[in-house]
């Protein structure tokens, strides 16, 4: 494959995990509440907001690459919900609605589902995704496989934007290098 062929796939592969992001979050995506997880900080420097799109992209690449048949639109909403807690868990109990500042993964997913609840109207797999995104510190664990999917692609993003190392990714993709190189980050 040439390095235009490999260029060309990537961009396809980009635009369709858009496309499907656009098929069955738009009205989330569009909503003014979820607009404000912009806002609070996830994980480095990353937004909440940055967070969610990230994990919802991972899981659609996700379960296309192990063949998993998740309903996507469930896998999709569920991934941009997970994190709807609505406030900045790094104000140590300052911020309204961190109830638990020490505990924040213990406590996130259950304020992020009544959040979510409220907002938007839940499939129950989608609420399991959201209550249950943060096993094993949730004792629970997911009750299918768009949940775990979720699950994965969360502790996949979470560690690449606690080390900054999806910042060398962003760049990699703008800078000139050959195709190995880009591979390898």
């Amino acid at each position: 494959m040439t390095r235009e062929e490999k260029h060309r796939f990537i961009e396809e592969r980009r635009k369709h995990v858009r496309e499907v992001l656009a098929k069955h979050g738009n009205d989330i995506l569009e909503s003014h509440k979820f607009h404000k997880t912009k806002h609070f900080i996830q994980h480095g420097d990353m937004s909440v907001y940055d967070h969610s799109l990230s994990v919802a992209e991972r899981a659609i690449r996700i379960n296309r690459f192990i063949h998993a048949k998740c309903n996507e639109r469930d896998l999709v909403r569920g991934a941009l919900l997970h994190d709807y807690f609505l406030y900045d868990w790094h104000k140590d109990g300052k911020d309204k609605g961190n109830v638990h500042p020490k505990l924040h993964g213990f406590f996130h997913p259950s304020t992020a589902l009544k959040n979510a609840s409220r907002d938007f109207v839940l499939s129950e797999r989608e609420k399991d995704i959201i209550k249950k995104h943060m096993w094993p510190l949730t004792v629970i664990p997911p009750m299918c496989r768009e949940a775990w999917i979720v699950t994965m692609a969360d502790k996949y993003c979470s560690a690449m934007e606690t080390f900054g190392l999806h910042k060398a990714k962003i760049r990699a993709r703008h800078i000139d290098l050959p195709t190995q190189d880009i591979e390898r980050l």
